[in-house]
């Protein structure tokens, strides 16, 4: 395959920016649970359901997404503000994408996890 003539692969590309925040293990995850929610989140919603997120990541992750138009920010007048996230239609159809992967991770861990042990095993002998 002659990769020279697949855009993609140019550095170059404006899609790589694109991949670039999809490939973002936090950007996938608040796809994942903005596409599974019936209403918007609130950051500390996102938070919970996302374990192991640091303030900063999310918050990084929810600006990139937004910055794409792949979610909305909405700021209610209230004291504290309130804010909300939920997915755009862009950030719907992203969610197609990111669901699909997460499937197919939940579907293959195991079999990941066991090439992982081979090779592992395989490279630690001296």
């Amino acid at each position: 395959m002659d990769t020279n003539s697949n855009v993609t692969y140019s550095k170059d590309c404006p899609s790589r920016t694109v991949v670039s925040v999809l490939a973002n293990k936090w950007s996938l995850y608040v796809l994942s649970v903005l596409g599974g929610s019936d209403r918007p989140l609130r950051f500390s919603e996102l938070r919970r359901h996302i374990e192991g997120v640091t303030q900063k990541s999310l918050t990084q992750a929810l600006r990139n997404l937004e910055r794409d138009g792949l979610l909305s920010r909405t700021v209610y007048p209230t004291v504290p503000p309130r804010v909300e996230y939920a997915l755009t239609s862009l950030g719907h159809e992203a969610g197609v994408l990111t669901t699909a992967i997460a499937d197919w991770s939940k579907t293959n861990a195991a079999r990941v996890h066991a090439a992982r042990s081979v090779y592992d095993a395989r490279t630690e002998q001296p």
